[in-house]
């Protein structure tokens, strides 16, 4: 079962990788668009705290970033908020 907003947020943080300048940031949101990838696909989805994590990185991420890097990580944190709104739970 695909949870469309947790593919959205992928290929939004796809889109932040490819649109960032620094290293480190690229691998970073890579490697976060691909987590997403995989929870979107996954029998079961994440729970409030793993989502809170996830969000909590975005941010750290966005962080002097700056244009459309700053554009998709807002898209890719409004895709999971949308989500988390359908999580039971906290």
């Amino acid at each position: 079962m695909t949870r469309e907003e947790l593919q959205t947020a992928s290929e939004e943080l796809r889109r932040a990788s490819t649109a960032a300048t620094d290293a480190e940031r690229q691998r970073r949101l890579y490697d976060l668009s691909d987590q997403f990838a995989t929870l979107a696909a996954a029998d079961s989805g994440p729970d409030h705290g793993r989502l809170a994590r996830h969000l909590n990185a975005l941010n750290e991420l966005r962080d002097g970033a700056g244009g459309d890097v700053t554009e998709h990580v807002d898209a890719a944190e409004a895709a999971i908020t949308e989500y988390r709104e359908t999580v039971d739970g906290v």
